[in-house]
């Protein structure tokens, strides 16, 4: 199967929130590649046993691999981060800002919620967007910056507001860094939205796996599949939601504004009939 340039053996990763879930699958996959990677989370036992974990599939071992106690909301913390992969390997290929946490809060209750979750799901991104881009572009080679969005950033489901406005926040954020690396001269370095279904990882709090979700690592094929196609949005499917499904959702929350329907519609009892029938055609 071919691959994104930036993926090539010997490149170097950055993976933020690479402790567990959707982080460390595709901290394994890179290592799997050949790559070497910095795996970036809060510090503590989680992070140590993931980097052994990834040392233990990486070409080089431990040489391979650098655990960095990171927290992405401290914009000092992020550059510290970077120094260090570049201290250890010298450049940085692949840039996932992936690190999240949940939940937030309605409209109106939980501030203290919606600080954490913007200060980790949003600044989090901008602070790795902003810290890192630069020295990617002036590298000359080619590079990824991967930001993991949610379809709740999308479609914006009545409930975790403030999780919606924070994955709004990093669709909106990664297109205009899409658009904006287009227009520099010479730039090898493309962006990608991932925006996992249901996935079974920490985040979801679960003890045991729902049969609708999908694994970690069946999220980080769908990313390698779509960068390796040159595609923005890597939306992924699960085991109850096919791209379908997510196809017409999508189209919804988007006629909602074109139609002047009631904000999310799709959830006000006097559309509910009329988003079924729309939903069932084919």
């Amino acid at each position: 199967m071919s691959q994104h340039p930036a993926l090539g053996e010997g490149r170097v990763a950055v993976v933020t929130g690479a402790a567990s879930g959707i982080g460390l699958a595709a901290a394994l996959r890179f290592a799997e590649l050949g790559m070497r990677v910095c795996l970036a989370d809060l510090g503590g036992v989680a992070l140590d046993k993931a980097a052994a974990t990834v040392a233990s599939v990486a070409k080089r071992g431990t040489a391979d691999v650098r655990p960095v106690p990171t927290d992405v909301s401290d914009r000092g913390a992020v550059e510290r981060l970077k120094d260090a992969a570049l201290r250890a390997f010298g450049e940085v290929a692949v840039l996932m800002n992936n690190a999240g946490t949940a939940p937030g809060g309605g409209p109106w209750d939980h501030y203290e919620g919606w600080r954490r979750v913007l200060d980790v799901n949003l600044w989090g991104v901008i602070n790795g967007v902003q810290t890192f881009a630069r020295t990617m572009i002036e590298q000359g080679r080619p590079g990824a910056i991967v930001n993991t969005g949610s379809k709740q950033g999308i479609t914006c489901p009545p409930g975790d507001t403030a999780y919606n406005v924070s994955k709004a926040g990093v669709k909106v954020l990664t297109e205009g860094l899409a658009h904006a690396l287009r227009g520099v001269e010479g730039c090898q370095v493309s962006a990608h939205l991932l925006v996992p279904g249901s996935t079974f990882t920490g985040m979801t709090r679960a003890t045991s796996k729902p049969p609708g979700a999908w694994m970690p690592e069946q999220v980080i094929d769908v990313l390698l599949a779509g960068m390796a196609a040159g595609d923005f949005y890597i939306i992924c499917p699960d085991n109850e939601v096919t791209r379908d499904i997510d196809a017409r959702r999508i189209q919804w929350a988007a006629d909602d504004i074109i139609r002047n329907r009631p904000a999310l519609s799709r959830w006000h009892e006097d559309y509910q009939d009329e988003f079924a029938a729309f939903l069932a055609k084919r």
